[in-house]
């Protein structure tokens, strides 16, 4: 309990410091928000009207506690850009980067998981070189340059879909979900060769204990062992792993929602920083720092639950 505790403070404590970093940061680089909003229209008298009207009169530091103070009472503020509330925009966007991340969350599990079981039971052979090559080459590739691909090749050779005409949900899951399939699979693929490696590295060390040659020794088979016991072993560094990885994939969404032109959370946060909107990028940006740590929260926790060892360890180290 004191172990969850401390890290939910830890939590709490990073989702400050990267509001405030960001909040500061955009203030100092984004320019003056009322210039751009009244742009050839701009007086003195207007600019300065407006300036008052969105609080940017207050000093940087009162700004940002009148922010965080909102944010916490659930108010993210109004759009500079788009004159409605933050949070409304960000519900109507959030829809395709949750799918788009969930979706290549499931690929990643549904081939990594098989691929890495097999090439660690086979190890040393043609079909693990042939894996372990083509992983080198997979996360040596961009994401964003395999989306570009994609497009080029399923896109515009074979028609498989219509890039850029990215279908609303109202039209059917199948048409929703099969436009997300490749830039779900842009994303994932680095992860999948990531995620193998990680397994088949876990799987031989775990297979050189000596519970695992005791069990061999007794008449056990190897595929048994394999199965039973060292898989299950593997679990913590696996979830953990996974969980980093799910808090990735969101970050990862931005840039290939512009390769593929879908209305998600990316393309809120680019066109909120091309105009200046702060409050959209401060909310966007501090959601995506509560997932990344929620999620890393979630593994850890995930891991110590699957081995009690960690929480006895835990427990003597206090």
């Amino acid at each position: 309990m004191r172990y969850t505790a401390k890290k939910i403070g830890t939590l709490l404590l990073t989702l400050v410091l990267v509001s405030l970093f960001v909040f500061f940061a955009f203030s100092l680089l984004s320019g003056d928000a009322a210039e751009r909003m009244l742009g050839t229209e701009a007086t003195p008298e207007r600019l300065a009207a407006l300036r008052a009207e969105l609080g940017l009169d207050k000093p940087m530091l009162a700004r940002y506690v009148d922010w965080l103070v909102a944010l916490v009472g659930g108010d993210m503020g109004v759009s500079y850009q788009y004159r409605l509330p933050v949070a409304r925009l960000i519900a109507e966007r959030l829809r395709p980067t949750l799918t788009l991340t969930l979706f290549a969350f499931a690929l990643i599990v549904l081939v990594s998981i098989p691929v890495g079981v097999v090439t660690a039971k086979y190890a040393g052979g043609w079909l693990d070189r042939i894996v372990t090559v083509l992983g080198q080459l997979l996360m040596s590739v961009p994401p964003f340059f395999t989306g570009i691909l994609f497009t080029y090749v399923f896109g515009l050779l074979l028609r498989l879909f219509v890039p850029g005409a990215f279908p609303a949900w109202a039209d059917g899951a199948g048409a929703y979900l099969g436009y997300l399939f490749f830039p779900a699979l842009a994303i994932a693929l680095p992860r999948i060769a990531m995620t193998v490696r990680l397994l088949r590295g876990c799987i031989l060390e775990e297979a050189q204990r000596d519970y695992v040659r005791t069990s061999m020794a007794r008449g056990r088979s190897r595929g048994d062992i394999l199965y039973r016991h060292v898989l299950k072993n593997t679990l913590v560094p696996l979830v953990t792993f996974l969980a980093m990885t799910v808090a990735e994939l969101v970050a990862g969404s931005v840039i290939i929602e512009q390769v593929f032109s879908i209305p998600g959370l990316g393309r809120l946060l680019i066109s909120a920083i091309s105009n200046r909107d702060a409050p959209v990028v401060q909310a966007v940006v501090t959601l995506v720092a509560f997932w990344v740590v929620v999620c890393n929260l979630a593994g850890d926790l995930l891991g110590r639950r699957i081995d009690p060892r960690l929480r006895y360890s835990e427990e003597g180290r206090a």
